[in-house]
């Protein structure tokens, strides 16, 4: 069975949209895109490159898939992610059956809960999920995220899509904490209850 990541920037009041850039996600008329850059350091990129070596596979929603994955195979090489997306296997949930534009991308069309459960079953190793808020709380409040990689950045925003909505109660056991000289915390969390093991490294950003 996987072991199910989700590795989150977020503010101190919890917000996840759109910490990349300005267009990343303009939904409700959020106008803070692109908070987290300021924070951005070696120290981060060192930490998350651990977990990007533990990866075995990546799972996206649609919308993050087209942003994030489009983004770093079209950015000038060298880049950070750039050879690591193009090679590593990606499974996008989504409604939409529409072709996937990306090199080793499989589609898991219907509904992400039902769809995610079985390829948790079905394949072994980590399976990281980076953004893709609407995927995360819908797998969390099902019991399928076995661990949350959470780069708390010292910001307030006051707007934004949250990355924890209503939905039941889950308790965390921390099992790793860093901090970088830019100020962002970075978290690793286990959810209790989902069989994931304290042995087990996160995930890249």
């Amino acid at each position: 069975m996987a072991t199910i990541t989700a590795t989150e920037s977020i503010t101190l009041d919890g917000v996840m949209q759109a910490p990349g850039g300005p267009d990343e996600d303009r939904r409700g008329g959020f106008d803070h895109g692109g908070w987290a850059q300021p924070f951005a350091s070696d120290e981060q990129l060192a930490i998350m490159g651990e977990g990007m070596a533990a990866t075995r596979a990546m799972l996206f929603g649609r919308r993050t898939y087209d942003a994030v994955v489009g983004h770093w195979l079209s950015a000038p090489e060298p880049n950070p992610f750039g050879g690591f997306l193009r090679a590593i296997p990606k499974w996008v949930a989504s409604r939409s059956g529409a072709p996937l534009a990306h090199p080793a991308s499989t589609l898991l069309p219907g509904e992400a809960v039902d769809t995610v459960a079985r390829l948790r079953g079905e394949v072994d190793g980590v399976i990281s999920i980076l953004g893709s808020g609407e995927l995360v709380r819908a797998l969390h409040a099902a019991g399928l995220i076995d661990r949350f990689v959470l780069l708390v950045h010292p910001i307030t925003l006051g707007s934004g899509a949250r990355l924890f909505g209503d939905g039941p109660r889950r308790d965390l056991e921390l099992q790793r904490a860093d901090s970088t000289s830019t100020g962002v915390t970075i978290l690793q969390l286990a959810v209790r209850g989902t069989g994931a093991r304290a042995t087990e490294p996160g995930a890249m950003p």
